[in-house]
């Protein structure tokens, strides 16, 4: 699993580098090269953002009964084995939607995937709330949620859109791209 440590002012954190994501498929992102103090170097300014992605766009392992006949089971194998105390496993169950139809209630158990992917962020101390707005519309075969986190003072730290994958049907090249 991966954490964030709040920042402790006598020492200066590891900061993970930077994700980008175009809708389909995330990528490390570079610093230009007029950069003032790493020039070309990993990008490590959106540590929040960053993990936001992670967590939403990593499939998580599930369980044998939540998989539908001849599906296999996806995520990073290593949460099958390699937990420690207190972790869970990595990823979102947002991937078991993408092969059904838009059903009644889809707004909730997007949500509820939601909220259990990010909840790491809230038990590491990272944010202190998650908000999730969904919505569906069942014409245009599509489902966007927008996930905000707010700091400890309540102010919003993150907020982002995101869509689900049914519009790649009709063509859309970037399907989540926000």
């Amino acid at each position: 699993m991966i954490r964030i440590i709040p920042l402790d002012e006598s020492v200066e954190p590891y900061r993970a580098p930077d994700l980008g994501w175009d809708g389909l498929v995330g990528d490390l992102i570079l610093n230009r090269f007029d950069h003032p103090s790493a020039p070309g170097d990993l990008r490590s300014e959106q540590g929040l953002a960053t993990q936001v992605l992670i967590h939403l766009m990593t499939d998580r392992r599930v369980e044998e009964s939540e998989l539908r006949e001849g599906e296999d089971n996806r995520g990073w194998l290593g949460d099958s084995f390699d937990q420690m105390d207190g972790e869970g496993p990595l990823g979102s169950r947002l991937w078991l939607l993408m092969r059904q139809a838009i059903y009644e209630g889809i707004e909730i158990d997007v949500e509820d995937y939601v909220r259990e992917a990010l909840e790491p962020l809230i038990d590491q101390g990272a944010v202190a709330s998650v908000g999730v707005a969904v919505s569906a519309d069942r014409a245009q075969s599509r489902v966007d949620y927008t996930v905000t986190l707010a700091g400890r003072d309540g102010a919003r730290v993150y907020e982002q859109k995101f869509e689900l994958l049914w519009r790649q049907i009709n063509g859309v090249v970037h399907p989540l791209a926000g």
